[in-house]
């Protein structure tokens, strides 16, 4: 697995390989940061951004960010295989300083942990996992979020996503067997 651009690009991560975690493919990856940095429907600088990256795994996506010009990436993965990973790619690419990694269930740290505003959010829950309805309730109701944000959602394809009541959706994309949903807090 590689970083497609910025700064690191061409540099390559570690992932892992079990049935837990799922990295997100180069070519929806790719897909994802040509609709932020290119679409009129999200219009969004990566540039100084702080970023939070939910069931992060190997952190695939906040990596992306950081290499891309983030200021700062926020790393939650309850899965400690996952994020042994995540830290070494983090410590292999001199990017410690710019992220930080808690190793805890997402709605722990939401509820503790959280206290900065973010522009960028990633949630890659497994796609059996419904949870991630509460985190973002709960990202809402405290306010986590800069005025100017958008909220990214990796599921599967033929899923009903329930989440009009919590985001306006701007824009959905289907890659394969993954659908990406663009929203922001409403």
């Amino acid at each position: 697995m590689r970083i497609i651009s910025g700064e690191l690009k061409g540099r390559s991560i570690k992932f892992l390989k079990n049935s837990n975690t799922r990295p997100l493919k180069d070519t929806v990856r790719e897909n994802i940061f040509n609709i932020l940095q290119h679409s009129n429907l999200v219009n969004l600088d990566i540039q100084n951004s702080n970023v939070l990256d939910l069931y992060s795994g190997i952190g695939s996506f906040g990596i992306e960010c950081i290499s891309r010009g983030a200021k700062k990436v926020t790393f939650i993965d309850k899965d400690k295989d996952a994020t042994i990973i995540l830290k070494e790619n983090l410590s292999k690419l001199s990017l410690i300083k710019k992220s930080t990694v808690y190793v805890t269930e997402i709605e722990k740290a939401i509820s503790s942990k959280l206290t900065e505003k973010f522009k960028i959010f990633f949630f890659d829950p497994p796609f059996k996992d419904l949870n991630y309805r509460k985190n973002l309730s709960s990202i809402k109701k405290k306010k986590l979020y800069e005025k100017k944000h958008i909220v990214i959602l990796h599921r599967e394809r033929k899923l009903k996503e329930e989440v009009a009541s919590l985001l306006k959706i701007v824009e959905i994309k289907n890659y394969g067997r993954s659908k990406i949903i663009f929203g922001v807090f409403n």
